[in-house]
């Protein structure tokens, strides 16, 4: 196969995405969602569950909620990033407004939650398409606060 081949087969592979939400009806509409939208999505309830799926298949999107027990987005994305940085990452909370990422996260998108879902599906076609050279960490400006 020519990479020109391999190129557009794995443009044909469908993204995985690891949606980690506490929030029952919020995690299982995310999933609905984006399974009608083509992915391949895998929950976890907060962090530490998310932790452990990452040891079994590294997704190719973590989708995350901010605000969580047991262990928060805060804590777990700068672990996604150290341990998986070819993972993208997108933050999600109804904390924060705007579509920046608020300072300290360790993220590559950011998504206000109950906000437009078209806005969030536009996040993750960008994320699971473009050249992770492209997206926001490891920025200077993006980093997480020490």
């Amino acid at each position: 196969m020519t990479p020109i081949e391999q190129s557009g087969a794995m443009r044909t592979r469908k993204p995985t995405i690891l949606v980690v939400e506490d929030n029952d009806q919020i995690r299982s509409l995310l999933c609905d969602i984006l399974e009608l939208s083509g992915y391949i999505v895998r929950l976890a309830p907060d962090g530490v569950a998310a932790l452990e799926d990452l040891r079994v298949e590294i997704p190719d999107i973590v989708l995350s909620d901010l605000y969580m027990p047991r262990m928060s987005g805060f804590e777990l994305l700068p672990v996604v990033r150290q341990q998986f940085p070819m993972t993208r990452v997108v933050a999600m909370s109804s904390a924060f407004s705007g579509n920046d990422v608020p300072t300290g996260v360790a993220a590559d998108a950011f998504y206000p939650k109950a906000s437009n879902i078209d806005d969030l599906l536009e996040i993750i076609e960008t994320m699971a398409y473009s050249d992770a050279s492209r997206l926001c960490y490891p920025r200077p400006e993006c980093a997480p606060l020490q």
